[in-house]
């Protein structure tokens, strides 16, 4: 069975990005594992020779307690949804997110993340601060980036962003499953700019090769990468889009507050970010 790692602050944020977990572990017949991460603040003992375990005990225990205070919201969410027999397992863990979550994936053996974009413990940092293209990167399993805006519905149709490398072909048929299960098509897109090097040949042998699968290839000449694919995401009716992480700066770029409020109404749906090694 799946695992699918759930990363939550408790945040509307994050309580959306469950609903997209929930229906994403109906999709791949996976369980959910709940993570809550904190960070304890570092005293120094010599100052506080006394109370320094009362302190550290009495804040753990307060992240304990909303721990236990939140969890039946999200199984009444299950609930609601008919998703009550997906098994939820959960772990509340001390320190960095990112730390955490590398620390969970592997610990767990964990196939797919799923998580909010933003949130009131550093998300936003996670995902646009300085670390940003490092954080991404650093996660080698599948993850579902999924914005406030973006509210669940059924998956129809899968952006796939490429450049025809051969690297690509395995993330491309991770996306091709999850295709197949929901019943939905992929549309593939390579934004052709004037420094592009893929040769008409190689698309053509990528057309042959996926001829039997449910999935259309797009070829699109411009210098705008971001706007292309924005459009292409419109215009095209996808659902959910699927970049891979080598395309670092674009997806810093994607998720900064200025480039998605500006384009709030046309970008509204999760990503799935994969790995590319």
């Amino acid at each position: 069975m799946k695992k699918i790692l759930f990363p939550t602050d408790f945040s509307e944020v994050a309580t959306n990005a469950f609903v997209h977990a929930l229906e994403f572990a109906k999709i791949v017949q996976g369980e959910l594992v709940l993570l809550h991460t904190f960070e304890l603040p570092v005293f120094d003992n010599q100052f506080f020779p006394e109370n320094y375990a009362v302190i550290y005990d009495s804040l753990e225990l307060s992240q304990f307690d909303m721990f236990k205070e939140e969890i039946p919201k999200l199984r009444a969410i299950a609930e609601e949804r008919h998703l009550d027999k997906i098994k939820m397992t959960h772990r509340l863990m001390d320190g960095d997110l990112l730390t955490n979550i590398k620390r969970a994936i592997k610990e767990d053996q964990i196939d797919f993340v799923v998580m909010g974009t933003s949130g009131v413990t550093g998300w936003d940092a996670f995902f646009v601060g300085s670390n940003a293209g490092s954080a991404i990167i650093g996660i080698d399993v599948p993850m579902l980036c999924v914005p406030l805006e973006a509210k669940f519905k059924k998956i129809e149709t899968i952006g796939f962003t490429t450049r025809f490398r051969p690297k690509d072909k395995k993330a491309l048929k991770t996306v091709l499953d999850i295709a197949k299960k929901t019943k939905a098509k992929v549309k593939c897109l390579y934004v052709k700019t004037s420094t592009s090097d893929v040769s008409k040949e190689t698309i053509e042998k990528w057309e042959t090769e996926f001829m039997q699968e449910p999935i259309e290839f797009f070829v699109i000449t411009s210098d705008e990468i971001k706007e292309t694919i924005l459009d292409f995401i419109l215009y095209k009716d996808i659902d959910v889009l699927t970049m891979l992480t080598y395309k670092r700066g674009f997806f810093e770029g994607l998720f900064k507050p200025s480039f998605t409020k500006k384009l709030a109404t046309n970008f509204d749906i999760p990503i799935l970010a994969i790995h590319i090694d």
